[in-house]
């Protein structure tokens, strides 16, 4: 495994020239608000500001993980971005560099995963998550979704994560052993944002030139056909009634569970599901069916969780607790919204599920971990 450190890579932004200035920031709203006379002192324009903060340290690091690739043995390829790229479009169904400089994989130009960096030796493709958040707890699934995905599309890498952190982030002794941690001094980006907003002259790009550089479209990638694959494994959960136990249990099942971060299961009626969850409010809905589906817990559990679309573009996510019915509005414009238009093609009425078949499910999943 790689170690990569303040050993091998030096803390500050001096050798970096006035690269940073060279990325895509959005500041209009961060300047307006100091405009307004806002400060560190008022929560919006701290929020603003640390959203600021994390898109360039996400940019420092990756500039200082360029120059590192380029001089580590081990590393035998990595994927150029940002301003060292000539911009280009994102594609669907393969890994792309967006217009806006990210790595991504797209499927029928829904955004699947972002990657900050991916670095490959011989046989171990590292992707690199750079975050300022204080806890790592609650990364375990976005870690899980992309080592998944990443598994998928170059079956012959072993995937590992390179978290970079600051100083004082906790939760590390939790992550999973494919995954390690680089802990950073704190960095600010006050400096970058007042040359932003000036309007004083920008040094030349300081490019990196290494032969090792390659380009995410370039990448021969194993197929993985998105939808399709939403449709075996629907089909197949349901090979035995309720539920395949034996198919769900498998490796490549619970990948591809971690891609998806749920698994679809059938769906239940609207009067159903009403008993099951009596304090939900239905006016205006024009809702057919609950579509229901299988999540993974951070406590290394299953449990199920509810789709109710209301009308073509309003999506609630519902998860029934002790405490009553816990409603999320989903993103109209999402993936989870395409799932359902592709499930509304594919999921007749032999996938509907009565309530007893229901209770047995919650019943094989109580038994169940991961």
């Amino acid at each position: 495994m790689l170690t990569i450190d303040h050993t091998v890579i030096p803390e500050g932004d001096a050798e970096l020239g006035d690269n940073l200035l060279y990325y895509d920031y959005n500041i209009d709203h961060l300047l307006s608000l100091e405009a307004k006379g806002l400060s560190m002192e008022d929560e919006g324009y701290i929020s603003a500001f640390r959203s600021f903060e994390g898109e360039v340290y996400e940019n420092y690091i990756y500039e200082k993980l360029l120059r590192y690739a380029a001089n580590e043995p081990q590393i035998k390829s990595f994927i150029i971005k940002g301003p060292h790229k000539h911009r280009t479009r994102a594609q669907s169904d393969a890994l792309s560099v967006s217009w806006k400089g990210q790595i991504i994989y797209r499927a029928r130009h829904k955004e699947i995963g972002e990657f900050d960096g991916l670095l490959f030796t011989d046989k171990e493709l590292y992707f690199v998550e750079m975050t300022l958040v204080k806890s790592v707890s609650n990364l375990k699934k976005r870690l899980r979704k992309k080592r998944a995905l990443l598994e998928v599309l170059f079956p012959r890498y072993q995937v590992k994560a390179l978290l970079v952190l600051n100083e004082g982030a906790t939760g590390t002794s939790e992550l999973p052993s494919y995954a390690s941690v680089w802990l950073t001094k704190p960095y600010s980006a006050r400096h970058i944002l007042e040359r932003l907003s000036s309007d004083s002259p920008r040094a030349p790009m300081i490019r990196v030139e290494s032969t090792k550089i390659a380009h995410a479209e370039e990448l021969k990638i194993a197929a993985f056909k998105y939808y399709a694959t939403l449709s075996w494994m629907l089909r197949s959960l349901r090979g035995k009634n309720p539920l395949d136990v034996d198919f769900f249990r498998r490796p490549a099942t619970q990948r591809y569970h971690d891609i998806y971060t749920k698994v679809y299961v059938g769906y239940l009626s609207i009067d159903d599901f009403k008993i099951l969850a009596p304090d939900l409010n239905w006016s205006g809905s024009n809702a057919s069916r609950v579509v229901v589906a299988i999540e993974k817990d951070h406590s290394g559990g299953y449990f199920l969780t509810y789709f109710i679309r209301h009308s073509s573009k309003k999506l609630d996510n519902v998860i029934i607790g002790s405490g009553g019915s816990k409603v999320a509005k989903k993103d109209p414009f999402g993936i989870t919204l395409t799932e359902m238009n592709h499930l509304d093609k594919v999921m007749d009425g032999s996938f509907v599920l009565s309530l007893e078949q229901h209770e047995e499910i919650e019943k094989l999943l109580s038994k169940l971990s991961h």
